[in-house]
């Protein structure tokens, strides 16, 4: 409202005002004050909230999407967040994995990122080359999806035009990397995750119990990966045994 604050000199609908009869989406819903836990409650439970400057209560008609990287359940435990809302808001919940546990949709992030940074900054750049892929497909991303989204634009800021190479990219991706990853050249993507699998079966001496814990993923989310790309113990598929020569 006009007047709530300092250079507040008219009145400007607020986020859940704008969303009015739509979808709010609220990011990073875990690390949200306790005031603000206690407003969002409100705002679910109620349907109503107090805009700033406001003297009277508006209704709130929305839906609301929440999303956090934080384990909710321990900040639960630790009184860090409110019980009553993890509850209101986890209707339907949706545990989306870390990026190093889905690295097949690397390609596909990464083409997107190229798409929307050649439209953004007017540059022609057509793709990543196979190098360089192979680099970012066997990084583990603490970062997730955020960490390549600043990797590709960094790889813009340096690649004029063409394709981004290996030395566009941060020089601690392709430091030390695996003992066989294309090691005859090929830029096959199903060859470059399992050449990366294969290295840390070899360092874990093919426990993969072990392994899955190195690479951060679920044993299960292993498993899969293994039999998809025809590697069962210590028997590779053809196409595997060839990285290797």
């Amino acid at each position: 409202k006009a007047g709530a604050f300092t250079d507040a000199k008219k009145d400007k609908p607020g986020r859940f005002r704008m969303a009015e009869g739509g979808v709010i989406f609220l990011d990073e819903i875990g690390d949200t004050s306790a005031a603000m836990q206690v407003k969002l409650l409100r705002v679910i439970q109620e349907k109503e909230y107090e805009p700033l400057g406001a003297s009277q209560s508006a209704k709130a008609d929305v839906r609301i999407i929440s999303a956090t990287n934080r384990n909710l359940d321990l900040m639960i435990q630790k009184a860090a967040f409110r019980k009553d809302l993890f509850y209101r808001i986890s209707v339907i919940s949706i545990t989306i994995p870390p990026l190093r546990e889905r690295r097949e949709d690397i390609p596909l992030l990464v083409d997107y990122c190229i798409g929307v940074l050649n439209k953004r900054q007017k540059k022609q750049i057509r793709g990543i080359d196979d190098d360089a892929m192979t680099c970012l497909m066997t990084h583990d991303y603490p970062g997730n999806v955020r960490e390549l989204e600043n990797i590709i634009e960094r790889a813009f800021v340096l690649c004029n035009k063409g394709y981004i190479q290996k030395k566009h990219l941060p020089e601690t991706l392709y430091r030390g990397n695996g003992d066989f990853v294309l090691n005859n050249g090929s830029g096959s993507m199903k060859n470059v995750e399992a050449a990366f699998i294969l290295n840390a079966l070899a360092r874990n001496q093919w426990d993969r119990g072990k392994t899955a814990c190195e690479l951060g993923m679920h044993r299960t989310t292993l498993y899969r990966k293994m039999l998809s790309l025809g590697i069962d113990n210590e028997k590779q598929s053809p196409e595997i045994e060839k990285m290797r020569e």
